[in-house]
């Protein structure tokens, strides 16, 4: 009786090898097969065999299979063959929907296995497991095999994959997992992120707020005429705040205001205007600002973060209640957020919370929220011996800054594992505040813990495009490492240029 085959594909963290390990009924270890990228130096392993300048790639997995025969098969299906370049058009890398989809074939001939991998091939399918048994039922000989396969494909792909298929199995049968969210890929999209949460404060609905939309497609960003009540209303927290600072806030937050101050009229007598935050931004950090209408719901405020962009209300809060705000209004934003936006390791902590979202489950949207909540709305940190806030929920609160510093919160170490699963209070001051050690602390402690965030997908940054790219090939992770090697000789070039 012939042994039962498995094959296993993986890749170790930090590694560029691509292993296919196969397993077998019949005693003995693993024999493991190491593919290794050309050019690259083979790994060490006692139970490996090493192939030299293979690519990336190999014909089981199928990762970039012929365009001829795909053209082909779709032209057969109905459906559109790629582009003169051979590669998928912006929609259709946007319908990736990334489920893994579980396939049982039944009743394949050996002769047959070949041309069920090609199906898989033709349609750049990822393969996450691929295991072969004798079939339970035998249609045509002994040799039928019954195949079981979990992959990743193309939404729009999936039923051209079950009639590849089904033309070498007896029966093929299809399950399916979620689909990942919709998240956008490129700073346009985020036109389709303005789901806003709506609360009605009825103490404080005495008139309705200004609000403004805003079309991400170059348009300029509106232009407020405040009126001299709400300017009063600025003007008493401003000088209020201000007083606090000094003593409250930490040094990121000092220095940046005073560069506010000096460049976009933050001063008590007058609202500086978004369009002159937004520019000074751009200059220093990347970041930019976007009008909203209210509070966006958790999942589309935090892929504009992924992006590098900040949605901002322009409405003031109500002259009756100065010290107080049911919604986010630009005291909170300006104050509170804007100058923390303009540090360079703030901005990439913000963005990396973003990108973690893209894409994520509803369970992880709600950790990172949590994160967010603990941290760029109400965090503290340690500095020169004491606890200064960065977070904007207390920097733009008089009452909450002076409570948070004092001894009658619960202060923690941040750890992001328990941050992100704690309970938090929105309409009352926190029980609980973490303090991280500093700020780069944060960061590298936040990209420790987004990398565990479970998706079948890996997401890379562009800041040039301002758009994300899906890792979803091997393709594409050799070319983001040629990429990052060039940047590499840079900076050793520079490093040699230095005296």
């Amino acid at each position: 009786m012939s042994p039962q085959l498995t094959l296993s594909l993986s890749r170790a963290p930090g590694s560029s090898e691509l292993s296919i390990s196969t397993y077998t009924a019949s005693p003995g270890p693993p024999a493991a097969i190491s593919l290794t990228p050309s050019g690259s130096s083979p790994s060490a392993s006692s139970h490996c065999q090493n192939l030299p300048s293979l690519p990336l790639k190999s014909d089981l997995v199928g990762i970039s299979g012929p365009k001829e025969e795909a053209g082909k098969e779709k032209e057969m299906c109905g459906t559109e063959t790629p582009n003169s370049q051979g590669s998928l058009d912006s929609n259709r890398e946007d319908e990736r929907a990334a489920p893994t989809l579980s396939l049982i074939l039944c009743n394949v001939r050996k002769v047959e296995l070949s041309k069920a991998v090609k199906a898989f091939e033709m349609l750049e399918t990822q393969i996450h497991h691929f295991e072969t048994r004798r079939a339970k039922k035998p249609q045509n000989s002994a040799d039928d095999l019954d195949i079981f396969i979990e992959c990743g494909v193309h939404s729009a792909d999936v039923g051209i994959l079950i009639t590849s298929l089904k033309r070498v199995a007896k029966e093929v049968k299809t399950s399916r997992k979620d689909k990942v969210p919709w998240f956008p890929r490129k700073i346009q999209d985020l036109d389709k992120c303005h789901h806003l949460i709506n609360r009605h404060n009825p103490s404080l609905d005495h008139d309705t707020y200004r609000i403004c939309s805003f079309h991400y497609r170059g348009d300029p960003l509106p232009h407020i005429e405040y009126t001299a009540q709400e300017t009063a209303t600025w003007r008493e927290v401003y000088r209020k705040l201000r007083s606090l600072h000094p003593t409250h806030a930490c040094a990121q937050y000092l220095d940046n205001f005073q560069q506010l101050e000096e460049h976009c009229g933050y001063r008590e007598d007058n609202i500086p205007q978004l369009q002159d935050v937004s520019r000074f931004l751009k200059e220093r950090t990347g970041f930019q600002l976007r009008p909203a209408a209210g509070l966006l719901s958790a999942r589309d405020f935090l892929a504009c973060l992924a992006f590098r962009v900040f949605p901002c209300t322009q409405y003031m809060r109500h002259f009756s209640s100065p010290m107080h705000s049911p919604e986010p209004d630009c005291c909170h934003e300006l104050l509170g957020h804007v100058p923390m936006l303009a540090d360079k390791e703030f901005a990439q902590f913000s963005q990396d919370i973003g990108l973690a979202s893209l894409g994520s489950s509803k369970e992880e949207i709600e950790k990172l929220a949590t994160l967010y909540w603990f941290t760029v709305e109400f965090g503290l940190c340690k500095q020169n011996g004491s606890i200064r806030a960065y977070g904007a929920g207390l920097l733009s609160s008089y009452g909450e800054l002076m409570y948070a510093l004092s001894n009658q919160p619960e202060h923690k170490p941040f750890d992001p594992e328990v941050t992100a699963v704690h309970p938090y209070q929105d309409q009352a001051f926190q029980p609980v505040y973490f303090i991280a050690e500093n700020l780069e602390d944060a960061k590298v402690k936040l990209q420790r813990y987004v990398v565990k965030v479970k998706k079948p997908f890996a997401l890379r940054y562009d800041p040039f495009t301002s758009s994300v790219e899906i890792l979803s090939t091997p393709q594409k992770v050799k070319r983001t490492r040629h990429q990052i090697q060039e940047e590499l000789k840079s900076l050793c070039l520079a490093l040699e240029n230095l005296p």
